[in-house]
C-alpha cells in the first residue's frame, strides 16, 4: 500500500508540474516573434526610398548630361565664332524679352507673346480645316477600293510638292498674305491625315466586316463602332504627324508673307542683326512644337480604346 500511495503522490506531482509549465510555453512563443519581427521595421521604408531615388536619378540624368554637353558645344562654336552669342549671354537676352511680352508700341513693334499666339492661331485654322476634310477622306478612300484607285495618283503626285510651293498660289487665290498662310498649312497637314486614316481603314480585318453584314448594321453604327476604335492610332499618327509639319511650315510661310507672327519677327531681328532673338526664336519654335505633340499624346492616350 505503501508503494501504491507513493506511486500515485508522484503522478500527483508530475501532473502539477505539467500544469504549472504549461502556460508558460505560449509565452516565450509570443515573446520570440515579436523580438524578432520589431528589429527590421524601417528596412522596407529604406529599400522603397532607394528605389524611388534610383529611379528619378536615372530619369533626370541622361536629359542633364545631354543638355551640359550641347551648352558646351555651343559656348565653344560661340567663342570661336564672331558675332555669335554663347548661351550666357541669349539667356540674359531671354529673361529681357520675357520680361514683357505682350508690349505693343505699334502695329509693327508687339512683344514676343502676340508673335506666338498669332502664329498658332494660323496653325489651328489650317490643321482643323486639314483634320475636317483630311479624316473624312481617308475614311473614304480606306473603305472603298474604287476610290483608293482614283486617289492614288492625285496623293502621289502632290504630296511631295514642298509646302512653299504652294503659297504662290493661295496669294493669286485669295489676295491676301495671312489666308495665303493658312493654306499652306492646311495642304501641308492634309496629307499625313489621309494616308493614315486610309492605311488604318484598309486594315481592318475582313471578319468585323462580316460581322457587320450579318447583324445589318448601318455604315454610320460600321464607322463608329468598328472602324474608329481600330483605326484610332494609325488617325492619331497621322494628327501627331500633321501638326508638327504645319508648326514647322509656318515659320518660313511667315517668313514671306510678313505681318504678326514668330516666322516674320525671325525675319524681322535678321534684318535688325539681333542674333540673340533668332536663336531665341529656334527655341520657342522647337518649346511649342514639343507641347503641341504632347497634347496630341494625352488626347490619344485619353481616347484610345486599347
Amino acid at each position: 500500500m505503501s508503494v501504491v500511495s507513493f506511486s500515485k503522490e508522484k503522478m500527483m506531482q508530475q501532473s502539477e508540474e505539467a500544469v504549472t509549465a504549461t502556460p508558460a510555453q505560449p509565452v516565450v512563443a509570443v515573446v520570440t516573434p515579436l523580438s524578432t519581427t520589431a528589429a527590421p521595421a524601417t528596412a522596407p521604408k529604406r529599400g522603397a526610398w532607394a528605389a524611388t531615388a534610383k529611379q528619378v536619378f536615372e530619369w533626370l540624368l541622361p536629359p542633364v548630361i545631354g543638355l551640359m554637353i550641347f551648352a558646351a558645344i555651343w559656348a565653344t562654336v560661340a567663342a570661336l565664332t564672331q558675332g555669335l552669342p554663347g548661351p550666357v549671354k541669349t539667356w540674359q537676352s531671354a529673361v529681357e524679352l520675357f520680361s514683357d511680352p505682350f508690349y505693343i508700341n505699334n502695329p509693327n513693334d508687339m512683344g514676343i507673346g502676340w508673335n506666338i499666339l498669332s502664329s498658332l492661331k494660323r496653325v489651328a485654322t489650317g490643321f482643323g480645316l486639314a483634320a475636317i476634310v483630311g479624316i473624312p477622306m481617308g475614311f473614304v478612300i480606306g473603305r472603298y477600293t474604287f476610290m483608293s484607285r482614283m486617289a492614288a495618283p492625285i496623293i502621289s503626285l502632290l504630296k511631295p510638292v514642298s509646302p512653299l510651293a504652294w503659297l504662290p498660289i493661295g496669294l493669286l487665290v485669295f489676295k491676301a498674305a495671312n489666308p495665303a498662310a493658312i493654306w499652306v498649312i492646311f495642304i501641308t497637314a492634309v496629307w499625313p491625315m489621309i494616308i493614315n486614316t486610309a492605311v488604318g481603314v484598309s486594315k481592318v480585318p475582313q471578319d468585323y466586316m462580316n460581322v457587320a453584314k450579318v447583324l445589318n448594321l448601318s455604315e454610320w453604327k460600321v464607322v463608329t463602332k468598328i472602324l474608329l476604335p481600330y483605326v484610332m492610332p494609325y488617325m492619331m499618327t497621322g494628327v501627331r504627324l500633321s501638326i508638327g509639319a504645319a508648326w514647322l511650315v509656318i515659320v518660313a510661310a511667315e517668313m514671306l508673307t510678313g505681318g504678326l507672327g514668330i516666322g516674320f519677327w525671325v525675319w524681322d531681328e535678321w534684318n535688325n542683326l539681333n542674333v540673340e532673338h533668332i536663336i531665341i526664336a529656334i527655341f520657342i519654335v522647337g518649346i511649342v512644337g514639343l507641347l503641341l505633340e504632347q497634347l496630341l499624346v494625352l488626347v490619344a492616350k485619353r481616347y484610345s480604346y486599347e
